[in-house]
């Protein structure tokens, strides 16, 4: 990778996050993370209001906007067939805009790279996707983690035993063949996974719900790290 090739995908990793270490970075470009501090020390001198320091981590200062990027044609080419694996997997309103989404980016691109990428002999038929319950069932899912609202679900575990359950939806996470609504079920008072096609009923509460210590997304997926397994599915 050329250097300057390298210092604008530093800029862009470190607009990406929050906080940036240089270890991350390091890894993210193949270099070290001597290499590291003496580019962000380069770009600061050039003016980019990079905030930080190392052993800390980095930050974009507020305000600061690169040129519009252009796609090389492995890159678009890339985007379509995520795209098109994509849209059999998601509710329809995410199918919508990424359909919406990917023509954008197509038609800003230089010919040769337009057509190449619409090319892309890698499809996703859509008789391999969820169906259009479960489709239409993870939408509002996707939509009340968004808003934070809490829901009432109507559950039938493995076993075909039926369950009633107040939940804190946290995330929904893809698995190769079926979803997975994670949250932090109030029943049993701790994280519970629910499978999508599972649930036969959902009901979006009026009750929204803050970060709790011990009850967030951040809290499970250090729990998951640490049990080196998913949350259990009731």
């Amino acid at each position: 990778m050329r250097r300057a090739d390298r210092l604008f995908h530093l800029v862009q990793l470190i607009r990406g996050r929050r906080l940036t270490t240089a270890a991350f970075l390091a890894q993210r470009l193949e270099v070290s993370e001597r290499t590291v501090y003496r580019d962000v020390a380069d770009l600061q001198l050039q003016g980019v209001p990079i905030e930080g320091e190392a052993g800390v981590g980095y930050r974009l200062g507020a305000g600061f906007e690169l040129p519009p990027l252009m796609f090389t044609q492995n890159e678009a080419g890339a985007l379509v067939a995520a795209a098109r694996i994509a849209q059999s997997w998601v509710d329809p309103a995410m199918a919508r805009d990424i359909e919406n989404a990917l023509g954008k980016i197509l038609s800003v691109l230089p010919r040769t790279a337009r057509v190449s990428a619409e090319a892309m002999a890698l499809y996703a038929p859509a008789k391999g996707g969820i169906d259009d319950a479960t489709r239409t069932r993870l939408q509002a899912l996707r939509q009340a983690v968004q808003s934070r609202n809490k829901l009432r679900l109507a559950y039938r575990d493995a076993g075909d035993t039926a369950s009633a359950r107040t939940v804190r939806p946290l995330g929904c996470f893809y698995w190769g063949k079926v979803w997975t609504l994670s949250a932090w079920c109030e029943l049993r008072e701790d994280f519970r996974g629910f499978r999508v096609d599972r649930i036969e009923t959902t009901d979006v509460l009026p009750e929204r719900f803050r970060d709790e210590a011990g009850k967030t997304l951040a809290d499970l997926l250090r729990k998951v790290c640490a049990e080196t397994n998913v949350a259990r599915l009731d």
